[in-house]
């Protein structure tokens, strides 16, 4: 790979998740802050990440791989994403925002699949190549989030008393328009699919895969995928705003350091899936969400803070050892025939229906354990969580059965 194509493609993916990274992580806080939403309808909000996620397969199926060049799908998706952050941006009731962002979602979620397809075409050997490349989407997720804390000092206590929150939703339009524009400079990705073959729902949702249930062992992984993205649900709805509120500096600063654990554990974890098998491996990840929600219950913002440091730095064991790992056990499983079908069908799975249902709790029980006015009981909102991945962890260890799965790269 030329190293101009290499600079385009790290270039493509650092802004992609910059982008992401520049307003998700913050949601909550300016939601419940600057638009005084509930629980309820804060959950409304991240749930349009998994609307994204169940509607993306069709524009990505039936748009991207038979009609348009990736590329130019995804500046023109970037460019209208751009429009929908700053009517965010300009939004003063949850009410008028809510459209913006569900529409937002809808049209970023294709894009995590785009930016992969134009990078895999330009790749001889994506298994040594891509990691490389996709790094750099963690690096602008950790860089939108230290601009943030550090430079623009927006989530402050004070600046988001004045409501400067909203600025990231300015910054955001800002760089998707850039990387809008940009895209249509990538490489070329034509379109791969023949266009008069007829494509049905179920291949496109991955239901294909479904005849992979009747293998018991895959079934509880399936099953245990969709519980365990209940509890992961507070994390991505519930964790700034819970910083915020306890009074912890640079709240978006520190979450950052979730990434940069996310880096080390994926390089990491060829050893542990190697030394102890999938089976142990991916219970790590499920009992690492227990202790992560645990050290949130029982930690503050004084004393005790290294607790907070510590649970959010589990981010990589929680996120890779589960979610990689799964990967993996996923595509072993489901052989040539039905491999892509079954990594959509477990996309559909967890982003999709296991963080919608996950969502709706995590602003349940965020409204039901209100105690005044922005202030809240957090000890038994995470206490909440570090069960429930407790006891899906426990029926895991009971029902599937060891077996020797390879780590591939």
């Amino acid at each position: 790979m030329k190293s101009t194509v290499k600079f385009q493609l790290s270039l493509m993916m650092f802004l992609e998740f910059f982008i992401w990274g520049g307003w998700f992580v913050t949601l909550g806080t300016f939601l419940g802050d600057n638009l005084k939403a509930d629980g309820g309808e804060i959950a409304m909000a991240f749930s349009t990440q998994s609307w994204g996620a169940i509607i993306a397969p069709f524009i990505i199926g039936l748009i991207a791989d038979r009609y348009f060049n990736a590329e130019r799908i995804l500046g023109v998706l970037h460019l209208l994403g751009a429009v929908l952050m700053y009517q965010m941006y300009t939004s003063v009731d949850f009410a008028n925002f809510y459209p913006y962002v569900l529409g937002y979602m809808i049209i970023y979620m294709p894009t995590l699949a785009l930016v992969n397809s134009i990078s895999f075409n330009q790749m001889k050997d994506p298994a040594k190549e891509f990691s490389l490349v996709r790094v750099f989407g963690t690096i602008g997720w950790i860089v939108a989030g230290l601009l943030i804390s550090y430079v623009f000092l927006w989530d402050s206590p004070e600046a988001r008393a004045e409501g400067m929150l909203k600025n990231t939703f300015l910054l955001v339009a800002i760089a998707s328009a850039f990387l809008g524009l940009f895209s249509f400079f990538l490489p070329k990705t034509p379109p791969t699919a023949d266009r008069n073959e007829k494509v049905g729902i179920s291949t496109l949702l991955g239901l294909d895969a479904l005849k992979l249930l009747k293998d018991r062992n895959f079934l509880i992984f399936f099953v245990s995928s969709i519980l365990i993205c209940i509890p992961l649900a507070f994390y991505y709805q519930n964790a700034n705003p819970f910083l915020s509120e306890i009074g912890v500096d640079n709240p978006t600063g520190k979450m950052t350091i979730g990434q940069a654990s996310e880096v080390l554990f994926m390089l990491l974890l060829p050893f542990f899936f190697k030394k102890f098998g999938f089976k142990k491996t991916i219970m790590a990840g499920m009992l690492a969400w227990t202790v992560r929600y645990l050290l949130f219950a029982y930690g503050n913002a004084g004393d005790l803070a290294f607790m907070l440091i510590l649970g959010i730095a589990l981010h990589g064991i929680c996120y890779d050892f589960f979610f990689v790992s799964g990967q993996i056990y996923t595509d072993s499983k489901a052989g040539e025939k039905y491999k892509s079908a079954a990594q959509g069908l477990i996309t559909l799975a967890t982003y999709g229906l296991g963080m919608l249902i996950g969502f709706w709790v995590a602003g349940k029980i965020y409204d039901m354990n209100l105690l005044s006015e922005n202030v809240h009981d957090w000890n038994s909102i995470w206490t909440f969580p570090a069960l429930f991945a407790l006891g899906v962890s426990v029926l895991f260890a009971l029902f599937f059965k060891n077996e020797v799965i390879e780590y591939k790269n």
